[in-house]
């Protein structure tokens, strides 16, 4: 069998382009589901995808494959080659990183497989068991996904590196299915996943959820979880490339040219930054870049990455930039990094703690179906979901009706009256992108429940 180091070294070996950089991602998934109190299924997969990146002068021609067989390789490399050769030059070409080497490379791949809920399983056992005889149904799944990534070049880099991701996502139901509660998290191993707080929260939620009342659109006082704030802080990540800003396009685009770096969004000095060292939701060390786009380049492939701040003390400091459009905005180079986390100074209070000093507002769960409407104030839309809680006088008081919301994270962050102690939580609507996210609690006074939903 063919280990993805030979892959890459023949692959480099067998390109006649002028500079060729070969990326092998080995991926394995072990997974949980289970509903009304039952586990339905389970299982495990492997996949590999191969990825090579031709470059002749400065055209770029780049090639994916899943599942390439040894006999198929040369095919797959004098593709990306001819479509290099055939290629229009590309602006952000630059010289290719040079010969960064990991200590591990030569390691063979460790797959994840079924014992990774060792522990984790008997303990959700144990959790169907209280929820049926406290009159819950439980629903969800459980997943772990491995990743080893290995990306060599003709400059000589010969990285990898092996990403573990974790996620648990926890539905409980009332019998008569008239009342949902969710809660999720992400994790590295299932080690630290504690199901049956999960289900106290839930089963908590639920007993909430048996006052119902009806309210009406409008601006309310209104807590956010972490999951929520992480969903509203991603996009916003997510949407913060300098290219685009520069341009004029975005919510970070200065009017009269050039970008907002240096302006100030917050009155609460809150930092919003990445680091792929970050204890728990650790990341790739180093940029894997699988194609080129204006947020990323294929010639920035093993650029080293460390510790940057997108907002610091309540200021922009930095945008999404390739060492090209670092040129261009005259910023420096912040390649993206696939974690996020949101602090503030100070230990901040518990999402409990904030709850039980508002004297009326609403508490949400998490947001869903979350869409953009304006690129240019970063506005979006999208629902409420698994549960609105009406707080009166420190205590939740009732369930209340969903809504549609009308916001922007940017303008939020400008109306902030608190931020909570961070903890690591799983994004509820962008789970299947992005996983290792460390965010508070937040209170806004005035969030735009635009319209009332009738979704459940």
């Amino acid at each position: 069998m063919t280990t993805p180091q030979e892959t890459v070294e023949r692959a480099l070996a067998l390109s006649e382009a002028d500079d060729c950089i070969v990326i092998v991602d080995e991926g394995s998934t072990a997974n949980l589901r289970f509903a009304g109190n039952t586990l339905t299924t389970n299982g495990v997969a492997r996949s590999s995808q191969l990825t090579v990146i031709s470059i002749v002068g400065q055209g770029v021609g780049v090639v994916s494959r899943a599942a390439v067989r040894p006999d198929q390789l040369a095919d797959v490399v004098a593709a990306a080659d001819k479509a290099a050769r055939d290629a229009q030059p590309s602006e952000d070409a630059r010289p290719l990183v040079q010969g960064a080497a990991s200590g591990d490379w030569e390691r063979g791949v460790e797959p994840t497989s079924i014992e990774v809920f060792r522990d984790f399983a008997p303990a959700l056992g144990e959790a169907f068991a209280t929820a049926e005889s406290s009159g819950r149904k439980l629903y969800g799944f459980a997943e772990h996904i491995m990743t080893s990534t290995f990306v060599g070049s003709s400059s000589g880099l010969r990285l990898r590196h092996d990403q573990p991701t974790g996620r648990l996502e926890l539905n409980a139901k009332s019998p008569d299915m008239s009342r949902s509660a969710w809660t999720g998290v992400a994790t590295r191993d299932f080690a630290d996943v504690d199901v049956a707080a999960l289900d106290g929260t839930l089963a908590q939620r639920l007993e909430w959820a048996k006052r119902r009342i009806s309210l009406e659109a409008g601006r309310y006082e209104t807590i956010l979880p972490p999951t929520a704030v992480s969903d509203l802080m991603i996009y916003l990540y997510w949407s913060a490339g300098a290219r685009d800003a520069a341009d004029g396009r975005t919510v970070f685009s200065k009017p009269g040219g050039g970008t907002r770096v240096g302006e100030r969004l917050s009155p609460i000095p809150v930092r919003l930054y990445s680091d792929p060292a970050y204890p728990g939701i650790e990341s790739a060390p180093f940029t894997v870049a699988h194609a080129s786009s204006r947020e990323q380049s294929v010639f920035d492939n093993g650029v080293t990455l460390g510790a940057t701040d997108w907002i610091s003390e309540g200021t922009l400091t930095n945008l999404l930039q390739t060492r090209h459009s670092a040129e261009l905005t005259g910023l420096a180079a912040t390649p993206q990094i696939d974690n996020l986390i949101m602090t503030a100074p100070g230990s901040g209070r518990s999402l409990e703690e904030m709850i039980a000093s508002t004297e009326r507002g609403l508490l949400l769960t998490c947001l869903w179906y979350i869409r953009e409407v304006d690129p240019q104030t970063l506005l979006l839309t999208g629902l409420t979901r698994d549960g609105v809680y009406l707080v009166e006088n420190g205590e939740v008081v009732g369930e209340v009706n969903n809504f549609r919301f009308n916001e922007s994270p940017v303008d939020l962050l400008g109306r902030l009256t608190e931020v909570g102690a961070s903890a690591q939580t799983l994004p509820r609507e962008w789970n299947d992108y992005f996983t290792r996210a460390v965010m508070p609690p937040i209170r806004v006074p005035d969030f735009n429940m635009s319209t009332v939903s009738q979704a459940n």
